[in-house]
């Protein structure tokens, strides 16, 4: 039976989203990964990212065209993941690391600041006890 006109728009709406959840998981997955030496590791960090993307992919066409997987779809979740790799990667990346680097940031002067006192206290409890 085929799809009214609606539906089909949908579909192809869906799977151009699909692509671009997936671009987006991969560029988080990216600067997550970093450089490792490691071949093995790396390896299987790869085989579970793509499990991980493939569940969440799948469950997001689940919900929103009830999973019709024809050929079409896989068309252009790849047109899309393509376009976003091209037009939108580098861009999102490099806020991705700008502000993974300020809550490192930030991270290191709370502790810092929580830190600094207690140094303080037992600086001055280990010169008394001498």
């Amino acid at each position: 039976m085929p799809l009214n006109l609606n539906m089909q728009f949908n579909l192809l709406m869906y799977s151009l989203i699909a692509g671009f959840i997936t671009g987006v998981l991969f560029d988080i997955y990216r600067g997550i990964r970093g450089l490792n030496s490691i071949k093995v590791l790396t390896v299987i960090e790869d085989i579970l990212f793509w499990i991980l993307t493939a569940l969440i992919v799948f469950t997001f066409l689940l919900y929103t065209n009830y999973a019709f997987l024809t050929p079409y779809v896989y068309i252009f979740i790849i047109i899309s993941l393509l376009i976003y790799l091209r037009v939108f990667s580098n861009d999102f990346y490099s806020i991705e690391q700008l502000i993974a680097k300020k809550i490192n940031k930030t991270i290191r002067i709370i502790f810092k600041n929580i830190i600094y006192p207690i140094k303080i206290i037992f600086s001055k409890v280990i010169d008394k006890s001498k």
